[in-house]
Order: C-alpha cells, then structure tokens, then sequence
C-alpha cells in the first residue's frame, strides 16, 4: 500500500520514537559514516544493506557575502550539489531502494523532470537492478545523457511531468514488481529527505535554525525537512523543542503551492508549467496541501519568482559565494531575496537555505546569457554574461588594451 483507500492521499511512515531515542545518541551519530546513513536508526530501512552512493553530509556553507547583499544576518547555504549524481534525490532513491531490495521488487524506475532519473539509474546500477527511467522529452539534455550512462532504459515521454506522472501510476500496476519510486514505494522514499533536517541541526553543533527556505515541487522536501527538526526532540537530539519558520519557493511559471498561499486558499489548484526550472515544474503537487499547511502552521512565507530572477538567483549565489546551482537553486536563491525584501526573512534570525542540485544539469537556461560575445581586439560579452568577458588576438597589446577597457566600464 502507498495510498489512503478512502481519500488517495499518501501515506506516512510511523516511528516508534521510544525505541529509537534509546538506540540513538549524538556520539553514536559522529561515530557513523560521513553520509546520510549515520542516521539509520531513524530511516525506514535497514541501514546495514543501504543501496548507497554516499549521499548526504553535504557542506553547509556559511553565506556572509551574500547574506549582505541580501541585508541579512546570519545565512547558510546547505549545498546538496555535492551528491553524489549532482543533486538531493540520491538522498530519497537511497532510502526507496534500500526498501525495495527489502520488499523483493526487482526493477527500479521512477517518472521524474531529471535529477531522480539520473539517481534512480545510478542507484540501480549499484545494486545491480534494472531501471527504467520516464522523463518529458524535452528535458534538458544534460540530465537525459546522465540517466543513460548508467545503461539503465531512459524512456522519454512527448507531455509534461503530471502526464508522465500520471503513466507511471498506471504502470505500477501493471508491473506489481516494479519499484517507482516515486509511485508505489513514495511513502519510504519521501523519508530520505528528512536527513536534510538532521544534517543541518548536527552541522549547526545540534541546534535548529530560525528559518528555512525551500524549493518546492511536489513538496515533499518541505513537509519532511519541517518534521524532521521536530523529530530530533522527539528522540533526544535537540534539547528543546524547535520552533523554525519555515518559507517555501516556487517559479512563477509553476507556482500552484505559492498561489494558493498568497490568496488564502485552502486548496491547491493544478497549473500548466512554464519555466526553465523544470526540476521543480510540477503542476499537480502531491504534497503541496500538505507544503501549505507547513508554511502557514510555522508563520513563514511563499516566493514566486520569474525565469529572470531564476538566472539571476543562480548567478547571485555563484558571485557571492563560489556555488553553481541549478535552476532549482535560482528559485531558492532569488526566492530568499524576495523574501527578505519584504521582511518575511529577518535580518535577526539564523537562516538556512537549501540548494539542491547542480549548475551543470541545467546550462541551457543560461544559454541566452552567453549571446553577444565580445570578438576581435577586445569588445566585451553582451549583458556580462556567462560567455568569455572578452575574446582578444593572442597579443600582449591586445590583452592589455581589453584589461583597461573592462576596467574603465567597471570604475
């Protein structure tokens, strides 16, 4: 069972809280391995036959340059980018495998906008399953060379996610021994990202922040990250119980979750997406009720920001603080400045913003950046873009000369 018989909703993962707060400790903790299964007690599989690729225990990133440029306090940049195929979804396909191999499916698959197909894929390909791999046929091709390599099945459907989605559903019943991740076996793979949480507290020398921002697609993350902070008082981990505000951010070309909070609506109503970040352009969120209520119960807010502040949010956090995100990360980025422009994000609190991927996944949202390069003796690239500052004759002169025209335009 992965659904509620009487509403469809999903179901979750119960924990006896008991048990675990007496298997676990913060020096048992720091004695586990440097990856998201140093919090095996509070995982639902058992971590001593993990499908792992070493995911989790990624940096959290002190962020003062741009925390000024914000007009912010204290902000940490939590860079999922390090894992091990380049985003957070290897932290959800580690847990959802690890089960699967427990409940004896034999393929793996999932329908996924990239990063999960690249995981599922690789993940598989560690345990020596099968995978299958649905995607919307004009996902950017970086993330469809990086499914295939695995030499797994990358079958691309011509539709957008919630169609592919929706085919999914169907071929999980079709196939009873077939795990889709996000599909019949979501209930365990939606738990991985609750290590979010716990890495963040631990990082923090076991204190939970004030604030959070989120990217939010299905909205999962969101929902998960928030009970994870909550949890680790539930088993001893965090002295006191915490209270973290937490903010949710979406493009506005696929903002369903964000709209619905900016117009008081109990309801979350499906959109079209039409944006470049496609890792989040979800139209029909599984979990975006429940992403609601989060945000609402912990008095935070919702950003929903233009493909313009998406490249701009990327290329932000990149001069700022040495970190290339995917357009994902743009949201979360561009979505803080939004936030903290209209003082939802206080420059009093300790805030913690997750970016989940990898700049390399999606460089064809900053394709347009590139245009208008600089030629010849030295004229500059159109717009300060991400193309060469400049293209010169292999000449000392040259050089020279294009140095001192892009010091006089920038004094």
């Amino acid at each position: 069972l992965h659904a509620c018989a009487w509403c469809f909703g999903p179901l979750e993962v119960v924990y006896d809280y008991e048990a675990v707060a007496a298997a676990v400790s913060r020096e048992s903790i720091a004695a586990g391995p440097p990856s998201m299964w140093r919090y095996g007690a509070l995982l639902p599989a058992d971590a001593a036959g993990a499908v792992s690729l070493g995911a989790g225990f990624t940096p959290l990133v002190r962020a003062d340059r741009l925390a000024a440029e914000l007009g912010l306090g204290e902000l940490w940049i939590k860079n999922d980018a390090l894992n091990p195929t380049g985003s957070f979804k290897d932290r959800v396909v580690s847990v959802a495998l690890s089960r699967a191999r427990e409940l004896g499916f034999k393929v793996a698959a999932c329908a996924s906008t990239g990063n999960l197909a690249n995981s599922v894929a690789a993940h598989a390909a560690r345990a020596g399953m099968r995978s299958v791999v649905c995607v919307p046929a004009d996902l950017e091709p970086a993330k469809i060379a990086a499914s295939a390599i695995y030499g797994g099945e990358v079958v691309a459907v011509e539709g957008n996610y919630d169609e592919v989605n929706r085919l999914c559903g169907e071929l999980a019943g079709e196939h009873p021994d077939w795990a889709f991740v996000n599909v019949n076996l979501r209930t365990y793979y939606a738990e991985g990202s609750r290590t979010l949480a716990f890495e963040t507290a631990e990082q923090l020398g076991w204190q939970a922040p004030d604030h959070v921002v989120v990217p939010v697609g299905s909205g999962s993350q969101l929902t998960r990250i928030a009970r994870g902070f909550r949890e680790l008082h539930a088993v001893g981990l965090l002295d006191e119980l915490p209270e973290v505000r937490v903010s949710g951010a979406q493009a506005a070309g696929c903002s369903p979750v964000a709209a619905a909070f900016a117009s008081g609506s109990d309801t979350v109503r499906p959109v079209r997406p039409h944006t470049v970040a496609k890792s989040i352009a979800i139209g029909d969120p599984a979990d975006g009720v429940y992403a609601l209520d989060a945000v609402r119960s912990a008095g935070g807010g919702f950003g929903s920001v233009t493909d313009e502040e998406i490249v701009e949010g990327i290329r932000l956090l990149a001069r700022t603080e040495g970190i290339f995100t995917e357009t994902a990360g743009g949201v979360t980025i561009a979505s803080l400045a939004q936030l903290a422009a209209s003082g939802v994000v206080r420059p009093d609190e300790r805030v913690v913003a997750y970016v989940t991927g990898n700049g390399l996944k999606t460089l064809d949202a900053l394709a347009g950046e590139a245009a208008g390069e600089g030629r010849g003796g030295g004229a500059p690239a159109g717009r300060g873009g991400v193309g060469p500052t400049v293209t010169i004759t292999p000449t000392l002169a040259a050089f020279e000369t294009a140095i001192r025209s892009l010091e006089e335009a920038r004094s």
